[in-house]
């Protein structure tokens, strides 16, 4: 394979004729900041889409889950558990209200948060769980709600890469008190940045939106009861993501198809490793993900990503385990985190997104299939 070869970058958004529609009317209704119809449009259409009876626009993920460890009245000092093999965002989130963030291993046949190792990392100071869905396969949320309702400790499911992913048939958004999503650009859907919470509980509705706020009396205008943020998404990106909404099932059908193409032509090769999903679950179609096994498939994975750098291909390696940066070290050597750092040293996101041609993922397996042993 020729190194001009055309680029094919990890990810672009899917944007085209409504999404122009939509942004345009917003523009012209001159309602570009945080009210405006499409606000109350997508959060309708997303609570629906996640079974959930409310959801709340924010600007980002980082944000949402901000927003759910305050509505959920963490303190300083006070402890939340959370899978080390995630985006750091999940940890800020937790620091920025001076919480704690208690890491744990994840599970090998979900790389979710392991649901075993929850009880050993309570404390008398833990007062919550955080479960990442993490490349879009969903947590085994009934049981890790159940430990959580014997330990008396609130649930956040993080749901950032998990957007229209089932867990026993019922869609990520509605499975827990509170669950987070993010709409950045390499998202299933997305307005650039942005954000969202949905929750079956009126009262943490009723919070979640008086803190986006500033902390305003939404009955008394300027008059601020409590301390809140600038935490909301304009009705320009809601309007981008009411567009992308109506265009989901497209939008989720092209991607399994590349990631049935991908399967296709990858199963099978020695050393190289596919996500597992489990039973229970359909994944959402984020970004397909390997393994690296460098005594079986004859490469490492830094040696496989110059490879696919060289013919013009961009990959992502899967995230640093949280325990091992700088910033939360100080948990380093109190735990195991054995498959989370297996993960983390093997695992890469390969390039996907709905443009994407049935040429160049056979371009890119065929390089994967040639590299190996």
């Amino acid at each position: 394979m020729k190194a001009d070869s055309e680029f094919i970058p990890i990810a672009v958004p899917d944007l085209g004729d409504v999404e122009e529609q939509y942004v345009l009317d917003a523009v012209r209704s001159t309602w570009i900041s945080s009210s405006g119809k499409y606000v109350k449009r997508f959060e309708a259409m997303f609570a629906e889409t996640c079974d959930a009876k409310t959801a709340v626009s924010v600007s980002n993920g980082t944000a949402a889950l901000h927003l759910a460890v305050v509505a959920l009245g963490l303190q300083p000092g006070e402890e939340v558990i959370l899978p080390s093999l995630t985006y750091v965002a999940t940890a800020n989130a937790v620091h920025y209200a001076q919480g704690v963030p208690v890491f744990v291993d994840v599970d090998p046949a979900t790389w979710c948060l392991d649901p075993e190792q929850i009880e050993s990392a309570v404390s008398p100071r833990t007062k919550g769980i955080i479960a990442v869905d993490l490349y879009g396969h969903p947590c085994d949320m009934d049981r890790i709600n159940q430990i959580a309702a014997k330990l008396g400790l609130w649930v956040i499911a993080d749901a950032a890469e998990s957007h229209f992913a089932r867990y026993k048939g019922r869609p990520t958004g509605g499975l827990t008190t509170v669950t987070t999503f993010s709409f950045y650009g390499n998202k299933i859907v997305t307005c650039g940045e942005g954000g969202a919470l949905t929750t079956n509980d009126a009262e943490l509705d009723r919070q979640l939106r008086l803190l986006r706020n500033q902390g305003m009396d939404p009955d008394r205008r300027y008059f601020f009861p409590v301390v809140g943020y600038n935490y909301r998404l304009t009705n320009v990106a809601c309007a981008l993501l009411c567009a992308q909404l109506e265009r989901r099932e497209r939008l989720i059908q092209r991607r399994q198809e590349i990631f049935g193409r991908y399967r296709r032509h990858l199963e099978g090769l020695p050393g190289l490793g596919l996500q597992p999903v489990a039973p229970w679950a359909q994944i959402t179609p984020w970004l397909f993900c390997v393994t690296i096994d460098a005594a079986r498939f004859g490469r490492s994975r830094e040696q496989v990503v110059a490879l696919l750098q060289q013919n013009n291909i961009e990959t992502r390696p899967f995230f640093i385990p949280i325990h091992q940066l700088p910033p939360y070290a100080v948990n380093r050597g109190v735990n195991s985190y054995p498959e989370t750092e297996r993960l983390s040293a093997s695992g890469l996101n390969l390039p996907t997104f709905t443009g994407m041609s049935d040429a160049q993922i056979d371009r890119i397996c065929a390089i994967l299939a040639a590299a190996g042993r």
